[in-house]
């Protein structure tokens, strides 16, 4: 069919039709636990960064230009040094197998076969070893490894040495946890991971685990006398790996981390379950690509929810994006099926924009596509 329409993708329920990442979501909300659902899908205190990761997009409108020959399409890029099949990835989000037993393994599969990248929560209720596998076993592509600054540096250090040795290629060190957000339904919910799900990335039983709240487990392994100076000095000691900062919102923080020989940084505000009231992670990201200006890569997560919404990061500057409730709301509806589903969603979605807007190639997406709806509620080309 022109314009590569996709086809029809089984379901399980006949009556059920999965269009939109909106239709996932709320199939997904049909299996979860109402205790699980409130843990994957809220954010801290009143909400509001939540909302706004996802609202901030229609503020753009897209400039597309028409007579284009768009029939080879090419929606490639290259992240980690290895080429992905569009510039989507899946976030670093823990309790995987809360949402479906077959947890990061599932996701791991999907993202390989659908030849993009993933990162691995320390969160993870399996092994770095057992998801590069499940993931490695179909193709090759490329992990990443989600860290939090340590108490225990040793057992830190334990998990970076295994990352490396089981072959990923990025750490994503998580700067902005501190402490974690004021979280409303965890502690009204008393939220603590199931039974018979572990840690074992963190070396926590189930045993472990169920004697504390989540906020309690986080607070005993965290170290929130992390730095600049101490932390990314320590890191390139002990390790090869590329190394990203996760949650940078602004261009002074930009400047840290090329200051201090990072790799990349991502955009992010943790799903707005941190601090509440942060700006939306599209709003912040031009500010963080200016400051950048070429000398380190800059990816971005938080409220993407369709290949437009991917196409409008790119063109502020953004080199990835990056996807965490969506590939948690595929896992709930099918396991490994509905995260493959979520992610030929967002393909198609955005290779569809591609093509209406005239950008043949990733390298075509620029600020030449977009408008900015200003105060006045009139258009302005950025």
């Amino acid at each position: 069919m022109a314009g590569g329409a996709p086809g029809p993708i089984p379901i399980s329920d006949p009556h059920e039709t999965i269009l939109s990442i909106a239709d996932l979501e709320k199939a997904a909300s049909k299996k979860m636990s109402k205790t699980a659902g409130e843990f994957y899908n809220s954010g801290s205190q009143d909400q509001t960064t939540i909302r706004e990761n996802s609202t901030a997009f229609s503020r753009y409108r897209l400039r597309p230009r028409v007579l284009v020959d768009v029939s080879g399409v090419d929606t490639s890029t290259s992240v980690f040094g290895r080429e992905i099949s569009f510039p989507l990835s899946v976030s670093p989000a823990g309790l995987q197998a809360m949402a479906h037993p077959d947890g990061e393994l599932a996701t791991s599969r999907a993202c390989a076969k659908r030849g993009v990248n993933m990162a691995i929560s320390s969160y993870s209720n399996y092994s770095i070893q057992a998801v590069r596998s499940a993931g490695t076993s179909i193709g090759c592509f490329s992990h990443a490894i989600q860290l939090y600054t340590m108490k225990d540096r040793e057992m830190q250090e334990r998990i970076i040495r295994t990352a490396e040795a089981e072959g990923c290629s990025a750490i994503f060190l998580t700067a902005d946890s501190p402490v974690l957000g004021v979280r409303y339904n965890e502690w009204r919910n008393d939220f603590r991971t199931p039974e018979g799900l572990e840690f074992p990335i963190l070396e926590k039983t189930t045993e472990d685990i169920r004697r504390q709240t989540h906020d309690g487990t986080f607070v005993g392994f965290n170290d929130d006398s992390h730095n600049w100076d101490r932390e990314i000095s320590w890191l390139r000691s002990i390790t090869k790996m590329q190394i990203w900062i996760k949650g940078v919102l602004t261009a002074e923080d930009t400047e840290l981390a090329v200051k201090h020989g990072c790799d990349g940084i991502i955009v992010s505000n943790h799903g707005g379950r941190q601090l509440d009231g942060v700006l939306a992670t599209l709003d912040a990201l031009p500010e963080c690509v200016e400051a950048a200006q070429g000398r380190i890569r800059v990816h971005v997560d938080g409220g993407f929810r369709s290949g437009t919404d991917m196409f409008k990061a790119l063109a502020l500057g953004a080199e990835c994006c990056w996807v965490g409730r969506p590939a948690i709301w595929g896992l709930a509806y099918d396991g490994e099926a509905g995260v493959n589903l979520m992610l030929e969603t967002m393909h198609n979605e955005f290779r569809r924009c591609m093509q209406l807007t005239g950008c043949k190639t990733v390298n075509d997406i620029t600020k030449a596509s977009l408008a900015r709806i200003d105060a006045d509620g009139r258009p302005k080309r950025l």
